[in-house]
């Protein structure tokens, strides 16, 4: 059952993607130019929404689907870390043409050439934990 709601949530959220053209290279090319808001709003809302929500689980001490509390870890402040993960996201996105949330969403929605950057970002992924430990955090 658990499973199902997992399924049900990501079919939502792919569809919210595609209806809101946040999927659309169009969009995201628009974005780079800095000649359309309407990615920037996305974003921006999802941002507000994401602080909104940590603070009330925060303030409200709610627990998790096993009932245990939510707790938060304080993160390093590195520059590094953070300038150098931007970089690389924002040139992946930026040359991709797509975030890696749509990715599946694209596939979805009948762009199988996406299958190429799906692998490519399973195999960044599995890269990344194998150097982890020798990246600087």
């Amino acid at each position: 059952m658990k499973n199902l709601s997992f399924l049900f949530t990501g079919t939502l959220f792919g569809i919210i993607l595609t209806k809101s053209q946040a999927i659309s290279w169009y969009r995201i090319y628009e974005m780079f130019r800095f000649e359309s808001f309407h990615m920037y709003g996305i974003i921006g809302s999802t941002v507000v929404l994401g602080i909104l929500t940590t603070l009330f689980f925060k303030k409200t001490g709610q627990k998790d689907i096993n009932n245990e509390p939510i707790t938060f870890n304080e993160k390093n402040k590195s520059i590094i870390r953070y300038l150098a993960g931007g970089i690389f996201f924002g040139l992946g996105w930026a040359l991709v043409g797509a975030c890696p949330g749509p990715l599946f969403a694209l596939l979805g929605a009948g762009y199988y050439t996406i299958i190429i950057v799906i692998i490519g970002t399973t195999i960044g992924t599995f890269m990344y934990g194998l150097l982890r430990d020798k990246l600087p955090h």
